[in-house]
Formats: structure tokens, sequence, C-alpha cells
């Protein structure tokens, strides 16, 4: 055989190969992809000329089920690495003659393979679903929304000591996505200390300096929505497809892939294939990735491939600059005393920050009054004692449903799998902790749980968080979310 040949059919098969309909589960996935080889084991590629390739297989019916079950695939494949137009034809093996070494083969047409049609532009209503973006990886660009938000750009980007090393790598790979050590970047860090705006900028600037990739940001919650939506139209090969279009490929809050085993499958294919093929990844979270829940060890392992930055909450000196920063380009000017006064007062992070920066900038202009240290107090004062939360059950759930990434009824629901048992304990034992809800109360609350439940998961949280520092972890984050 040809070895240019051999190794163009390597390239189809592994195509093929990394483009199978993503199962529910990872054995089920095995099985698809032990089927795959098995078949595709006893084919192989005779010749190719003008357009013209012959697979010889060892009787009818394989081509008859190469035909019937892959040949939108292979369609996909040829098209992508060999160009428009092929024709297939199999070479079947009927007899072999005793005293002869070549079998007696018969020369077969294959089915028309038309032309996989390519959509140039993504419908509008991709930011809500995935409709219909369904394209051929390599073979076209396409113009697509990439959802980047123009005001977190570098330019507005306030860097201090808790962020400068991730904003210097971040500027790096702008300047050649896919083509530093720094691929996946996966940045993460608490709750609003800007991860997102630094995505958002690495997005920006590619956009600006190299306009012919294509640049796509979205949440992991959107992603996974996608993803069943195009499993349920049992489209999953065609979702892969589309992802692999991408050159720089941004994904906020990572760690909501937790439990969802088939969306994880999924993106393990899309990851791999960017990968190798020199495109960007940026990944964002509020974990490291060694502490994200329930995440398949050989993403984890991704994950490490590239640079993992960790953001802190900006501090004094950094929260000054952002202040200083944000109200210049308002037409504000403070005295230090004021922007001493303000960045002493929020500590947390980023987001709270220019909140409260925005409340000062309306109250002071729609009463009409000169920024004073007396007005700043009195402002901060107002805003804090509007934004108190009362801490009740209903809140304790909404605030642990969002750090794990599951929905309500999942938490109410019976199931014991660890991804939602956990999280459901934890939501008992803050209850408990911080409401004055009985141990009946709080079972009712959660879904029917008889008091008992309750009272196991909140001793098992007490007792096992001060030994297992994964826990330990998650009391810490939650008590920070819920109290804030």
């Amino acid at each position: 055989m040809d070895e240019n040949l051999e190794l163009l059919w390597e390239k189809c098969l592994q195509f093929m190969r990394d483009n199978l309909n993503a199962a529910e589960d990872n054995t089920d996935l095995k099985k698809l992809e032990n089927s795959f080889d098995l078949l595709f084991d006893s084919v192989s590629p005779v010749s190719l000329v003008n357009h013209n390739l012959t697979l010889l297989v060892p009787s009818d019916f394989y081509k008859e089920y190469i035909e019937d079950n892959y040949l939108s695939l292979l369609s996909a494949a040829l098209k992508k690495y060999i160009g428009k137009g092929v024709k297939l034809w199999y070479s079947v093996m009927e007899n072999k003659p005793a005293g002869k070494e070549k079998p007696i083969t018969i020369q077969l047409k294959g089915k028309s393979i038309s032309a996989p049609k390519v959509q140039e532009t993504l419908p509008p209503s991709f930011s809500q679903n995935l409709i219909n973006p369904f394209v051929v990886p390599g073979i076209k660009k396409i113009n697509i929304d990439s959802n980047l938000k123009a005001d977190f750009s570098f330019d507005n980007y306030v860097e201090g000591e808790s962020n400068k090393f991730a904003a210097t790598v971040a500027r790096s790979i702008a300047k050649r996505p896919g083509a530093t050590a720094f691929n996946p970047l996966f940045l993460h860090g608490g709750y609003g200390v800007g991860k997102t705006h630094l995505g958002h900028a690495i997005g920006l600037e590619v956009k600006n300096s190299l306009p012919d990739k294509v640049v796509l940001y979205l949440s992991s919650e959107k992603f996974i929505q996608q993803f069943v939506s195009a499993a349920k139209a049992h489209k999953q090969t065609e979702f892969a497809n589309f992802y692999q279009m991408v050159d720089v490929l941004i994904i906020d809050d990572i760690q909501f892939l937790s439990g969802k085993a088939a969306t994880q499958d999924s993106f393990f294919h899309i990851f791999d294939y960017l990968h190798q093929n020199g495109k960007q990844i940026i990944l964002t979270s509020d974990k490291a990735p060694v502490d994200i829940l329930d995440i398949q060890e050989r993403i984890v392992s991704r994950f490490k491939w590239g640079l993992s930055a960790e953001i802190k909450s900006p501090d004094f000196d950094t929260r000054r600059k952002i202040i200083v920063d944000k109200l210049s380009r308002d037409g504000i000017i403070l005295t230090d005393d004021m922007l001493d006064f303000l960045a002493s007062e929020v500590k947390t992070n980023v987001r709270e920050l220019i909140g409260v920066i925005n409340s000062v900038i309306a109250y002071s202009t729609i009463y009409k009054s000169e920024l004073s240290l007396e007005l700043l107090k009195e402002t901060i004062n107002k805003i804090a004692a509007n934004q108190k939360k009362i801490i009740n059950i209903p809140y304790i759930q909404d605030v642990v449903c969002e750090y794990f990434g599951i929905q309500r009824e999942q938490l109410l629901s019976k199931t014991r799998k660890r991804e939602i048992a956990l999280p459901r304990q934890l939501a008992m034992y803050f209850a408990k902790e911080l409401t004055n809800a009985t141990f009946t109360k709080i079972g009712e609350e959660m879904g029917g749980k008889d008091h008992s439940t309750v009272m196991y998961a909140c001793e098992t949280i007490k007792d096992v968080s001060k030994i297992d520092k994964e826990l330990k972890k998650y009391v810490k984050d939650l008590s920070e979310r819920i109290k804030q």
C-alpha cells in the first residue's frame, strides 16, 4: 500500500473515531469504539486515483454496514483530508483459490457521497440554543458571535500583585494563541476576582490582531445545555464538529461539568482535537483542577498540561488602582482619604468593589451632591443595609446549587449519587447552623426527608470536614458565599 495513502486513511479513521456519538457513560462509549475498531481493522485502502478511493473489504456485509452506519462520518473525513467530490469504491474479496497469493475481488461502486454543507453564519439563536451550527471541521471558516464583552479588554484590566502573573501570561497567549506552552490556560480563584474579564480580554485581543481566528466564549452551563439538546436530537457528532472549528475556545466556570459524565466525554474529545491541532483553550473555575468534584481523571490531567494560574482577591493597593481607574473613566476625582476609605471598606472581590463604586457615582449624580468622605460613609452604610440577605433554607439551597452546578430538583430528589448527596448534606448542615429551623423542618424543606437523615448529615459534615481537606474547603467556600 502507498505510504501516503496509508497515512491519509489513518487520519480519516482517527477523525471518525474522535467523532463517534458520545454515549451516556464511559462503558457505552467504550463499546462504541470497540465496535468501530473491530469493523475497520478489516478494511484497508487500495488506491486513490483522480478522487476515486477504493477500499478493500472482506465481504458484502462490511460494505453494507459501512454505508448504512458510517457513510456521513466517512464523508466528512474524506472531505476534510482529501477534498470535495470523492467517489467511493469497494473491492470485495470473494475467495482465495489454492496456490494463489491474492484473493479474487469484485469491484463495487459505493453510494454517492454528498458534500457536507457548510453553514457560513451561525443562526442568531445560537446564544440561547444550539439549533444548527453543524459544519465539517477544517473545511471553511465560519462567522459567529464570539460573545465577548468589549468592556472586558486588557485596557480596562487593572493589574496588581494578586493578578499580575495571570495577566502577563494572558497577554502572551493573546499574541500567539495556541503557540505557547500555556495551553490550556486554567484560571482559578474566588468569586468576582477577574477571571472572566481576563478570558474576554484574551479573546478580544485575538479578534483585534488576528481577525481570521474563530473565537468563542461561553459558560459551561451553556455548553452543557447545548450538548443535551444535541444528544436529544442524536447530533452529538455535529456538536463536536462545530466546536472543532473554533481557534480560541473560552469556557467559564468549567467546574460545573462536575457529575455530567456524558458531557465530560464530549468535552474530552473536543479538548483533545483542539489541543492536538494547536488551538487555544482557556478555562476558568472557582476551584483548582484537583479540587473539582466528580470529574474524570483524564480531564483533570489535561487541565494540568498547560498552566494553572490562581487569581487572588485584590490587595489594598490593587483595590485603590481599580477605584481610580473606574472613577477617572467617569470623570470623577476623589481625594486620597476618600480613596483610602473606599479601598479599605470593600475587601472581598473586584465585582463587589465596582458595585459600590457605581452606587456612589449614582448617588452623587441623582442628588447632585459633591462627593465627600461623609457622603461616602453614608452611602456605603445604606448599601450595606440594603444588601443584607435573610438567610433561610431556600436561600441556602440556591447558594449550594449554584456552587455545585446542580438544579434544585436534583437537590431535593431521592437520588443517592455522590454528586447530589454531598451538596444535599451540606445544605442540611448550613440550614441547621445558620437558621433556627428544627431537624424536622429542615427535612421537610429538603424534599420530605426524615429528621434522622438531617441529623446524620449534620454530624457527618461536622466530623468529616475536620479530616477531609476537600470537604473542609467546601464548607469554607459555602460559608463565605452564604454570609456574603
